[in-house]
C-alpha cells in the first residue's frame, strides 16, 4: 500500500463547533475517517474546504 499523497489539512487548532473543526473545517466524521479515506475521498474533502476557504 502506498503512502497517501494528500496530507491532513489539520492546523493543530482542534476545536469543534457544531460538529465542524474551527481549525481545518473538517467535520467530526471526516476527521475520524481521514486515515482510512481513499485519495478520491480526501480530494473531495479538500475541494470542499478550498471552496469554503477553510484549507
Amino acid at each position: 500500500m502506498s503512502t497517501p499523497t494528500i496530507l491532513s489539512p489539520c492546523v493543530r487548532t482542534c476545536r469543534l463547533l457544531n460538529e465542524v473543526c474551527v481549525g481545518c473545517g473538517r467535520t467530526r466524521a471526516e476527521i475520524a475517517l481521514w486515515t482510512r479515506m481513499t485519495e478520491a475521498e480526501r480530494d473531495a474533502v479538500m475541494s470542499r474546504l478550498d471552496q469554503q476557504g477553510s484549507a
